[in-house]
């Protein structure tokens, strides 16, 4: 890809973890990836060729390397306590589909544990100091204990359907099939009643 469908690319995988990549962070970041050799310059397809005595520069397209692709696997095994905090988490769980099941539980029970400290913290704060809080401190306070609840469950169902060899998506939606490799959900062929 080039930087353009890359940043859309990153965006569309990682939104809800990060802002938007900006292209004063991709680009150079791209070139430090090139440096290492873990990407290198695709060949220009046909299309993408400029014609000579123009200015225009053509875009430049990149493909991961066998170098790349090999620390790309190293990064998605590593369980350690930086994948469980929220920028770490997020990044991993995007592509986790790449991941195998042990680490993706390490992972998982890891993220867990550190939510649950971050419960318990709230849960001292609101019953020692609730009375000194103002109505909206008091508010955050319990909307943060109640995210916190509700990613608790949501992580001890996933861990749930790690162990027992489900997907995410046949877990939460037991009416559809799986693909004989267990990752897409597929159509229900059946017809609908609510549809015309």
């Amino acid at each position: 890809m080039h930087g353009y469908e890359l940043r859309k690319e990153l965006a569309t995988k990682l939104g809800t973890i990060r802002a938007a990549i900006s292209y004063g962070t991709l680009y150079p970041t791209l070139k430090r990836l090139q440096t290492a050799g873990w990407i290198g310059e695709a060949e220009a397809a046909d299309t993408e060729i400029i014609p000579p005595l123009t200015s225009k520069r053509g875009r430049v397209v990149y493909k991961i390397t066998a170098e790349g692709k090999e620390r790309f696997a190293e990064l998605l095994a590593q369980a350690g306590p930086e994948t469980y905090d929220d920028a770490g988490f997020g990044v991993h769980f995007a592509f986790f589909s790449r991941t195998d099941r042990a680490t993706r539980l390490r992972i998982l029970e890891g993220r867990r544990r550190r939510i649950e400290e971050r419960r318990e913290g709230l849960r001292e704060v609101l019953a020692r100091a609730s009375d000194r809080l103002d109505a909206y401190t008091l508010e955050l306070q319990r909307h943060g204990l109640d995210a916190c609840e509700r990613e608790v469950r949501w992580l001890e169902e996933l861990i749930t359907n790690e162990r027992s060899g489900k997907s995410p998506a046949t877990a939460t939606n037991p009416e559809q099939g799986t693909s004989p490799a267990g990752e897409t959900p597929l159509e229900d062929p059946s017809p609908r009643q609510d549809r015309p």
